[in-house]
């Protein structure tokens, strides 16, 4: 008896040990942050000073093909956290509202579960915007008063709660971070322009909805809370956790930030700054909060085996008045076609920054293709942990591109999705649109293309055209045709990568969103 139990000591130590070499992780996701935005990827054409991102792209590495699986908010995060396609779930195309359902149910394995499993302290900062199970008064679905009530209450101070919405603000908030991985989740429920308005501590409200206000949703907020604010507090917790660290366990710090994403509000002491407008002093603001973080690693000793990486949810948005920047010489999207919630490389071609100082040679760059579902295979594949077989279906680990080396993967391309839903295949130097304009917001989108007798698709060679400006998919339908089959089988198989078929989330998918197919 005494020899077992020497043993299993023994055997847990190894394990303790062994969690404790494995690197630390923070991933800071910004939002609506263009792949130009970042200055040391768009040298020619940005003219907006990120330092502190340029910095860490200098100690470290630039991925220049690197994607989201959507060009919208929600479904890009929920990619993120399952290592799954957005379109899998029964969230098909948009994104969520702020009272929205769990759209992650509590037994699918995240990120954040995968790597506590395997010894790691996991934590939270930011928007959360993947669903909540908010406690209410009447038993029914969250949901707020009429937009004319609301409205009629701004500016007028405190009003009871339940005059607001039916939310429950002593209640217990379900289905959110820390039912779903997180140890610890400070943040607010999704973008700064969808309410409730309201702090959230792990599973509950930090104060009640009393105050309604509004950046164009109007909803309840709390009496302390103004979106100016926010970022700056975010920078503080981040700080604060990371500080917190004694280095007996690795960690896993995940940071979505809600910037530059509308409201685009800079504060005083960032106004003027860029001298692009508020949009381009916002950016630079994002780039200050990043280099606050950074500097808590580096002032942590922990800097030598964390992974630091910064990437965003999809393009820039039109809300920042492109236009207005390509005049002045900024151009958010770089050389490529788009912009957020588009199928165009523009609306999902993404910055994605790593530095590792134990591994990743400084100032060096992969051009190999990945997608932010990578996440989860790359955890997997850094702390020797094994995937189930129905977790992270679509997620091939980037971890050998780290070192110099290869990805070796079993997928046969990416699938790109835009917020109406509409699909793009890329393999290699092709990429296939299933729309015929944008998917998206940017002109021509399928309406004002379907008027112009546009082809029902479109066709690619990202080799020689990044900027996607001829259609080749009348003139290389062998092409088109081989893409599609592999879309087709990756969508009906439940996955794409190696493994068992899976099953999608809804029963029927619909490839041809337009409806020519």
């Amino acid at each position: 008896m005494k020899r077992l139990c020497i043993f299993v000591v023994m055997a847990s130590l190894g394990l303790t040990a062994h969690a404790a070499s494995n690197p630390n992780v923070i991933f800071i996701l910004a939002d609506d942050m263009g792949y130009g935005d970042v200055h040391c990827l768009n040298p020619e054409r940005g003219k907006i000073d990120t330092p502190h991102m340029d910095r860490l792209a200098s100690e470290g590495m630039i991925f220049t093909d690197a994607h989201t699986s959507s060009s919208v908010c929600t479904p890009t995060r929920y990619g993120i956290m399952t290592g799954r396609y957005n379109w899998r779930s029964k969230l098909q195309d948009g994104v969520l509202n702020g009272y929205g359902e769990p759209l992650i149910p509590t037994d699918r394995l995240t990120v954040p579960a995968l790597l506590a499993k395997n010894g790691y302290k996991t934590a939270m900062i930011g928007k959360w915007h993947l669903g909540l199970e908010m406690a209410t008064i009447d038993g029914k679905p969250a949901a707020p008063k009429s937009t004319a009530i609301l409205r009629a209450r701004m500016g007028k101070g405190a009003s009871a709660p339940e005059e607001l919405s039916n939310i429950d603000w002593k209640g217990t908030i379900q289905g959110g971070p820390v039912d779903l991985g997180f140890d610890s989740f400070f943040g607010i429920p999704a973008s700064l322009d969808f309410p409730p308005y309201v702090w959230i501590r792990d599973r509950n409200w930090v104060t009640a909805g009393t105050h309604a206000k509004a950046f164009r949703r109007p909803g309840p907020a709390g009496e302390d809370f103004e979106a100016i604010d926010v970022l700056g507090e975010l920078e503080k917790e981040s700080v604060k956790i990371i500080s917190e660290q004694k280095g007996d366990k690795p960690f896993f710090v995940y940071i979505p930030l809600p910037s530059p994403h509308t409201p685009i509000v800079p504060t005083a002491d960032w106004k003027g700054k860029s001298g692009l407008g508020t949009y381009g002093d916002f950016v630079m603001q994002t780039d200050h909060v990043i280099g606050q973080i950074i500097k808590a690693v580096d002032d942590s000793g922990f800097a030598d085996n964390t992974i630091v990486i910064v990437t965003a949810d999809n393009g820039c948005s039109k809300a920042a008045r492109i236009g207005d920047l390509e005049a002045q010489g900024h151009y958010p999207s770089a050389q490529f076609r788009g912009s957020k919630a588009d199928l165009w490389d523009g609306g999902h071609r993404v910055p994605f920054i790593v530095r590792w100082p134990n591994e990743i040679k400084a100032g060096s760059q992969s051009d190999q293709t990945i997608c932010l579902v990578d996440l989860m295979a790359t955890c997997a594949d850094l702390t020797d942990a094994e995937l189930p077989k129905n977790a992270g279906e679509d997620s091939v680990s980037f971890a050998p591109a780290l070192k110099g080396e290869p990805i070796v993967s079993s997928r046969n391309g990416i699938i790109h999705h835009s917020i109406s839903g509409h699909f793009a295949y890329r393999q290699g130097k092709w990429k296939l649109l299933l729309a015929k304009g944008s998917g998206g917001w940017t002109a021509p989108n399928e309406n004002a293309a379907a008027k112009n007798d546009a082809p029902v698709a479109q066709l690619y060679d990202m080799e020689n055209d990044p900027s996607e400006t001829t259609n080749l998919y009348a003139s290389q339908p062998e092409v088109a045709a081989r893409l599609l089959a592999l879309l087709e089988a990756d969508i009906a198989r439940g996955r794409s990568t190696e493994g068992a078929a899976a099953a999608n989330d809804v029963d029927q998918i619909k490839l041809w969103k337009s409806g020519e197919k």
